[in-house]
């Protein structure tokens, strides 16, 4: 009796272009991180009424965020480079989102700060992972571009948030604006867990793409052949790794006040809300806009021949001093015009700050990308702590000076980002490291 031949293994379709799909996932993942965090600060003006906190409670609550947000960038940067990225996204959204969804449940200042503290170590891990996949899935000369669009996440879920979390406010009060975002993140994780894989074994690539980023991958791991995998002390010797951490230590603390306090900041100018409401959505479109500037102007004088090296370094300049633009605020309370400013100071910060999210993928190999993206984002988290802190104290003690209790903070936030490109310029350069294979030639 003759038997049916078996049914051959059907092999998936080869899906086009692979990587950017990977690219849309992590900005994805970035958007909801910014939704489940932006909550408590859209709805800070209105708790502080509610619960009676001043500047320095709403202060030590974004605080208890920002140290497990900052010791937990190390710690997951260095879990990332052992387990693999696919893995410790999935347990850093399913964290998250839990979190956010038990938020919910708190009854004031001490339940809050609490719940903000887990929040910050499940939200950790997205920078250090998204930076080691870009790493994984895509060339030197695409790299900028693809950081730029899942950094660029964090602009459009900042920008999302008010809308979307003071109308969910005003229908059925503070609880479900903590619940329904938290409940994005397992919609993501089901997309995540069906389309990640790493390139090398994923079953939808096609040939030519897997073949064109393995050789990119390949061209590193020559360097690199026999040598040790580096430990954080030997990472440390370097002042690359150094001009890397400069570059997120003194830029993401004003991106951080923005988010955390603009509409604090907006309310001491004498302006509601509600009617302030656009203005809140102007700083974090126009971030995302330097997100694409960063990166796209960057790779395309990288394509007219500049060295990897010049092509980052213009971009921190560019962002350095556009930041200062920030100062001029001080001296007005109309509300457009401090919008404007606002806008051209927040894409000239965005610029930067793609420069700084590739860096680690631009001068490490492999097996270091995520540590060195997690030492960045500990040391900015550090400085954001100590900058929160006196924030809250120097808005309380000058809240009697109408429309100016912010003016000192203004003033560092527009200078201390030009510190940081100085720092990179002189730090993250050619020299006996990059001779020895320790880090890439830019």
């Amino acid at each position: 009796m003759a038997t049916a031949p078996a049914d051959p293994v059907t092999k998936p379709r080869p899906t086009s272009n692979l990587r950017w799909w990977i690219g849309g996932l992590l900005f994805a993942s970035t958007v909801i991180n910014y939704l489940d965090r932006q909550t408590l600060s859209v709805l800070s003006p209105y708790f502080k009424q509610d619960y009676h906190w001043t500047n320095t409670d709403y202060a030590n609550i974004i605080i208890a965020f920002r140290i497990a947000y900052s010791l937990g960038q190390t710690i997951f940067g260095k879990l990332l480079d052992r387990v693999g990225t696919r893995r410790m996204l999935t347990l850093s959204v399913v964290w998250y989102s839990v979190v956010s969804i038990l938020t919910s449940l708190a009854g004031g200042y001490y339940s809050f700060m609490a719940f903000r503290f887990l929040l910050g170590a499940g939200e950790s891990a997205n920078w250090p992972g998204a930076t080691k996949a870009v790493a994984e899935w895509f060339p030197k000369r695409e790299r900028g571009l693809a950081t730029a669009l899942f950094d660029s996440g964090s602009s459009i879920g900042g920008a999302i948030a008010p809308y979307l979390i003071l109308w969910i406010y005003f229908n059925w009060g503070w609880r479900p604006a903590f619940v329904v975002p938290g409940c994005l993140g397992f919609i993501w994780l089901a997309a995540w867990r069906r389309l990640y894989h790493p390139p090398e074994v994923h079953p939808q690539i096609s040939a030519a793409e897997r073949e064109m980023i393995l050789r990119d991958k390949g061209e590193s791991a020559a360097e690199t052949t026999g040598k040790a995998r580096p430990r954080w002390g030997d990472l440390l010797k370097l002042p690359q790794t150094w001009g890397t951490i400069a570059a997120k230590t003194l830029t993401d603390p004003v991106w951080f006040f923005i988010v955390e306090w603009f509409p604090i900041y907006v309310v001491s100018k004498g302006i509601e809300v509600k009617s302030g409401l656009f203005t809140f959505w102007v700083p974090f479109i126009a971030a995302d806009l330097g997100n694409f500037f960063g990166g796209g102007v960057s790779g395309y004088l990288i394509r007219r021949g500049w060295s990897l090296g010049a092509a980052r370094k213009a971009l921190v300049v560019f962002g350095g001093l556009g930041v200062t633009l920030l100062i001029p605020t001080i001296f007005t309370t109309n509300l457009f015009l401090i919008a404007l400013l606002f806008g051209i100071a927040t894409f000239a910060y965005a610029s930067f700050s793609t420069i700084a999210n590739v860096l680690p993928a631009d001068l490490y190999h492999s097996e270091s990308v995520a540590s060195v993206s997690g030492m960045s984002g500990t040391g900015a988290g550090i400085c954001t702590i100590i900058a929160f802190k006196l924030i809250g104290y120097f808005s309380d003690e000058r809240a009697a000076q109408a429309g100016h209790a912010f003016d000192p903070i203004i003033i560092a936030a527009g200078l201390i980002p030009l510190a940081g490109a100085i720092l990179v310029l002189l730090l993250v350069r050619n020299n006996r490291a990059t001779e020895a294979g320790l880090v890439r030639r830019i």
